[in-house]
């Protein structure tokens, strides 16, 4: 015989010996699928739901115009309240931006005092002492170089009004 016969030879009997651990280990694996129990466990029934009914209907929404109208209401019983002085008065233009759209790009003195100069949508507005901007009613105090100091009126976490002070900065030219 030649060599390369050997190795032909050496091939098949090797198989030969693979194919019956490979009948082993099948036997095995089969034998571990019998004997393996899938444990789980019972999907429990739902509870029954029970609707409840919704009791604060009648009530006013905390967020509607109706609840401002209210407290109009109540502060027309208490003449000296913030509320109502402010509801008395002419709106202004600049009432109509939040505080947060606005930014302070300067100031500058007049013979009839001192001028802040606001930009709002790309648009620059003269301000002074005692006008009204931003929409808690915010009337402006004090204006310095480089801040302007107002106090709003806003409504706490009891319903109440009351007074609370503000500041817009200068603000820096991006480069």
């Amino acid at each position: 015989m030649k060599p390369r016969s050997y190795g032909w030879l050496l091939v098949v009997v090797g198989l030969t010996g693979c194919a019956s651990d490979l009948d082993e280990l099948q036997s095995w694996a089969d034998g571990e699928r019998k004997a393996a129990k899938p444990s789980v466990k019972p999907i429990e029934a739902p509870k029954r739901f029970v609707p409840q009914g919704y009791e604060a209907i009648a009530a006013v929404d905390p967020f509607s115009a109706q609840k401002l109208s209210v407290a109009g209401k109540q502060d027309a019983v208490q003449p000296n309240s913030l509320l109502t002085a402010e509801l008395a008065r002419r709106r202004e233009p600049l009432e109509a931006f939040p505080l947060d759209s606005m930014s302070l790009v300067g100031s500058m003195s007049r013979k009839d005092g001192r001028y802040a100069i606001l930009k709002v949508d790309n648009l620059l507005y003269y301000v002074k002492r005692g006008d009204y901007i931003g929409q808690n009613f915010g009337r402006i105090l004090k204006i310095d170089e480089a801040d302007v100091t107002l106090r709003e009126v806003v409504q706490d976490s009891t319903g109440d009004w009351v007074e609370r002070t503000s500041t817009l900065q200068l603000q820096e030219a991006a480069r």
